[in-house]
């Protein structure tokens, strides 16, 4: 199937105080076995340095065989370039089934060394492919999607009742425990109208954070999947980027780092020219760009989101 935009949100509250990334789907990800090792400590040189990993057997027996000790460092020697602070990254959207696959193992595997995930998606191409079977043509203004009433009806259904379940169903036979969440699932992302609502309709910003759901699932070590939809306090649901969502989310939980998965780049200097890639900006290089028309389109929610993160400079 078609995937959606999505992110990474690495919970501060976690034990392990890092910021991570990762550049590209592991190589050989069906290597990692929950059965044969377990991690029980990480340690650092210092604030800038690789993380140190290190694997304790889950039996104090003599058993483990020379197989299994070569698996484990084999999975250290591929892990370590991908669980790096502040190591810039790009991955692409998940539009093709083994991409979903490797990314889905990826992030199951920051779970497993300690780390703490939220998963926040959209559902962009799914909800298009819905609206063209009933005949309807998306509407964008500045990145957002136009949603009027049974456009929100669609978006609903299909992020709900199709893309949240499957993404929670490729965690779950990944390895890890997914727990899907919507705004009637008491995921407590209260929204409210968009300053544009008069031209988007139904779309929202998030006006309140509540993690009192999310925190508890982290803490036993369950990834919440989280839908950009959210619903005001007279119950109206209201479409919200996902790029918006997980930047609230991010400065809620005080989040370690923020990791955006796109299929483009980053931000372009001369959206012509791919080689014109902005590798470090600060808050108002990121203003004065939107403003000169640099960053348009769909980017514009994604600096947004940046610039609404706490941990970005």
């Amino acid at each position: 199937m078609t995937m959606m935009m999505s992110k990474f949100i690495t919970n501060k509250t976690s034990p392990f105080p890092i910021s991570l990334s990762f550049s590209k789907p592991f190589q050989n990800p069906n290597k990692l076995n929950s059965k044969n090792f377990s991690f029980s400590n990480l340690k650092f040189r210092n604030p800038c340095d690789s993380v140190l990993l290190r694997p304790t057997p889950l039996s104090t027996t003599t058993t483990t065989t020379p197989v299994v000790s070569q698996t484990r460092v084999e999975i250290l020697s591929e892990s370590l370039p991908y669980i790096q602070k502040f190591h810039c990254c790009h991955l692409s959207t998940m539009k093709s089934e083994a991409l979903q696959d490797s990314v889905i193992k990826d992030l199951v595997l920051l779970s497993c060394v300690g780390l703490r995930p939220v998963f926040v998606h959209g559902g962009g191409p799914e909800i298009n492919s819905w609206l063209a079977r009933l005949g309807t043509q998306p509407n964008f203004l500045n990145g957002l999607r136009v949603t009027d009433a049974s456009t929100m009806e669609i978006v609903e259904m299909v992020l709900v009742g199709k893309v949240n379940k499957h993404l929670v169903s490729l965690i779950n036979n990944a390895g890890a425990t997914a727990v899907g969440l919507s705004e009637k699932d008491g995921c407590r992302l209260t929204a409210r109208p968009s300053a544009k609502s008069a031209q988007l309709r139904f779309v929202g910003d998030i006006a309140c954070v509540d993690t009192s759901i999310v925190r508890p699932l982290l803490e036993n070590n369950y990834i919440p999947v989280i839908i950009s939809v959210a619903a005001d306090d007279n119950g109206q649901a209201y479409n919200i980027n996902a790029d918006t969502v997980a930047g609230e989310l991010a400065a809620a939980l005080g989040a370690e780092k923020l990791i955006l998965l796109t299929d483009i780049a980053g931000i372009l200097e001369d959206r012509n020219d791919p080689g014109s890639l902005v590798k470090q900006i600060d808050i108002k290089g990121v203003k004065r760009m939107v403003e000169e028309g640099k960053v348009a389109g769909g980017m514009i929610p994604k600096v947004n989101c940046c610039v609404r993160e706490p941990n970005v400079s």
